[in-house]
């Protein structure tokens, strides 16, 4: 029961978070938070570090929770370093890619459609962010994956709050057409598209973004 309702109190944060309604800068007060869900404090203390795993909210010793405030050149940084990583990465998962490894891919991306469908933005962000994970891992590089768990993380706040469906909706597209060209074992395109697709991306993002 206390994980579901974490998981509800997490999804209400997130959604505030991204409909802007809690803006960046934001002191999140347990109490305050307890009282709205009718919830413990305990409670409102697991969802808050939830979410500061994944970055989306900054934990202070002594002054307590408030919303993440990313800078956009932190998230230019972060793509710099997905680019270095990703690129070389795709070829390396085309070379060994498995008719298993590329459905696996596949029902993923089943699922990123999914939540595009539905306006899960909360959903989407994690799962299309997951995507690039999931490659790392069925690679069988776990300590690529948390390097990409932990760099994507880095820049969720600026994904959930500046991709709209339109931009998701693209992203999910190009992960489609990488994973087509995977399965045709077409190194050099595969190259060609994670690098199309990780420049659209950050351009999505920093289109109409401002420095908190």
């Amino acid at each position: 029961m206390d994980n579901s309702t974490t998981d509800l109190i997490v999804q209400s944060l997130t959604k505030a978070i991204v409909e802007h309604r809690l803006e960046p800068g934001s002191k999140l007060a347990e109490q305050k938070l307890a009282d709205h869900f009718g919830v413990s404090r305990t409670l409102i203390r697991q969802a808050l570090f939830r979410m500061s795993q994944n970055r989306l909210v900054r934990m202070e010793p002594s002054r307590g929770a408030f919303v993440a405030s990313p800078s956009v050149e932190e998230a230019k940084q972060v793509f710099a370093v997905r680019r270095m990583l990703e690129l070389e990465m795709a070829v390396q998962f085309t070379r060994a890619a498995t008719p298993q490894k590329i459905k696996t891919l596949k029902t993923h991306l089943a699922r990123e459609a999914a939540a595009v469908n539905a306006h899960d933005a909360a959903t989407r962000t994690e799962l299309l962010g997951d995507f690039h994970v999931r490659i790392a891992e069925l690679l069988g590089n776990f300590v690529l994956a948390e390097l990409l768990r932990e760099l994507i993380s880095r820049c969720a706040l600026i994904t959930l709050m500046y991709q709209s469906t339109q931009d998701a909706e693209c992203s999910t597209n190009e992960h489609n057409a990488i994973v087509a060209a995977m399965e045709s074992k077409d190194e050099a395109l595969v190259k060609q598209l994670m690098a199309h697709h990780l420049d659209d991306v950050e351009r999505s993002l920093t289109f109409t973004s401002h420095n908190w």
